[in-house]
């Protein structure tokens, strides 16, 4: 049995090498590293890919995040809601701009914000919401955009975990994550479902006034070399990772569907044991379609994530390990208790979702190289462990 990883990013290369390695050697031969024709080109042909009028690169996730906030023009003290349960990332940039993160729970099936608790949270200070579709599966976003649209808030999608995904809503219409809120943020780290072999991000918006605004931000404030019409950053993609995000686009719908394939697999192998809780995959706004099927396109499985619900997750984890099958759980802290984060807003109660996932959840080997003997493997050590 080949070595299992958790991310086979040699697997995938060796698949695609001849087109990187072209797109990689146009950059070194023409030298233009920064904007340079490549990055023009996969900007264009993200923003075909996910049907919305305007993407602009950025060097990474974070920093998206950042910009889309900025490019919004929320002002100090503003409230943010976001998901307790999920990266830091989304909270810290809330956190640098001086605005106010206000946390709530998640679902318990999704890992999503909870909307009930959504609307308990909203205050007049209230300006924006961040729902996060966190380990691939799209959030509530009809529910979050009626909600956002009754107080007149902007929604600021993160979407580091989904891209490639899609939601669908109530009357059948599909949307991609990313392309529904006011604007959408995502990473191309390399272990992201499309990673490029450094770091890197976008900024997606339909929105002409705020796409003008956020180019002019990621590249120090400048329209016009040198004169700087607004308060920007350093943020851009380098040619030689959107040449690498060039190759693997084509193949962002096939790779989601093999993640979809390993994730089929593992609910499959976990489904008559008691003490697993496997991801939910809703298939639309309010329906869980109760499995992974080739249709069932709102969740792109970034990460496979269980619930050991036997008080037996940190043995599993070091069991796990110590056969060779590498692991990791995402979150261990949630955000409301982490020390940067704190504040005598939040009470426990507010939080029992969260609290109980960072003791139950558990991430499983998840990418595009997972092959029938590593699964068996893996979901055979796991069903023999947890009884």
């Amino acid at each position: 049995m080949r070595k299992i990883q958790m991310v086979d990013l040699q697997g995938q290369y060796a698949k695609i090498k001849e087109s990187v390695n072209a797109s990689i050697a146009q950059v070194l031969d023409t030298s233009a590293y920064i904007n340079g024709p490549l990055v023009h080109e996969f900007q264009a042909d993200l923003e075909k890919y996910l049907e919305v009028k305007h993407v602009i690169p950025c060097a990474n996730g974070t920093d998206a995040l950042q910009i889309a906030m900025m490019g919004l023009g929320l002002e100090q003290g503003d409230e943010v809601i976001t998901a307790d349960f999920t990266f830091a990332a989304t909270v810290e940039v809330i956190a640098l701009l001086k605005l106010t993160p206000v946390l709530v729970d998640v679902e318990a099936d999704t890992y999503n914000m909870d909307i009930e608790a959504l609307k308990k949270a909203i205050t007049p200070k209230t300006k924006a919401i961040v729902p996060v579709h966190l380990f691939g599966q799209v959030a509530n976003m009809e529910a979050v955009m009626e909600i956002a649209k009754e107080h007149n808030l902007f929604v600021i999608e993160d979407n580091a975990q989904a891209i490639g995904a899609n939601y669908t809503f109530k009357d059948g219409t599909k949307q991609k994550a990313g392309t529904i809120g006011n604007v959408g943020t995502t990473s191309f780290f390399p272990s992201k479902n499309l990673g490029c072999y450094g770091d890197g991000g976008a900024i997606f918006t339909n929105d002409d006034v705020l796409a003008h605004t956020i180019r002019g931000i990621v590249n120090h404030g400048m329209y016009r070399r040198y004169y700087h019409d607004v308060v920007g950053v350093n943020s851009r993609l380098d040619s030689i990772q959107a040449g690498v995000l060039q190759a693997k686009l084509p193949k962002l719908d096939l790779y989601c569907n093999a993640r979809r394939d390993a994730a089929r697999f593992y609910n499959n192998a976990f489904a008559n044991n008691p003490h697993i809780s496997t991801p939910a995959a809703k298939s639309n706004a309010t329906e869980n379609c109760g499995q992974i099927c080739a249709v069932c396109d709102c969740h792109v499985f970034h990460q496979y994530t269980l619930q050991i619900k036997n008080g037996k997750r940190d043995e599993l984890h070091q069991h796990l390990l110590a056969l060779g099958i590498p692991n990791a759980i995402y979150y261990p802290v949630s955000l409301h208790a982490q020390k940067a984060y704190k504040d005598d807003r939040y009470n426990e109660s507010d939080f029992p979702v969260t609290n109980e996932l960072i003791k139950t959840v558990i991430s499983l080997p998840m990418h595009t190289e997972l092959d029938t003997e590593q699964l068996e493997f893996i979901t055979d050590t796991i069903n023999n462990f947890v009884n």
